[in-house]
């Protein structure tokens, strides 16, 4: 069974740092890009950050540059996506998901939610002012 489980997510005060875990199973971790993806109250989901298989590449929303890094552990199936100086803006349900990897693709694909083969169920980062 595939599976995808997010962690780290809390309700938290602005400036503070959060790093939020993507714990994969079920598929060939090392074979698959992963993202992570936000969809704050009422709003559409958006990718903010990717990394490929190999970790030799990443990928970022721009107002989310200089503030996240993403990295995995291709030892632990795992990915890390670092959030640091939080924001009310960045209060959202943040979900990770797998695409399997290909020296085609772009930056829009790795941030396009609609080409993701596999989701987490999400968690919640909620921070106050």
């Amino acid at each position: 069974e595939v599976q995808l489980v997010e962690s780290g997510g809390a309700l938290v005060q602005a400036g503070v740092s959060l790093r939020l875990s993507c714990k994969a199973s079920g598929f060939t971790f090392d074979d698959y890009a992963i993202g992570w993806f936000r969809q704050p109250p009422g709003k559409r989901r958006e990718g903010v950050s990717s990394i490929t298989r190999s970790a030799r590449t990443t990928y970022y929303l721009d107002s989310v540059k200089g503030r996240f890094t993403i990295s995995r552990d291709n030892s632990k199936n795992t990915v890390y996506l670092q959030i640091n100086n939080l924001t009310p803006e960045d209060t959202a349900t943040y979900f990770c998901a797998a695409i399997k990897d290909s020296t085609m693709f772009t930056a829009e694909h790795y941030l396009n939610s609609d080409m993701m083969d596999y989701w987490g169920k999400g968690t919640l980062v909620m921070v106050l002012s």
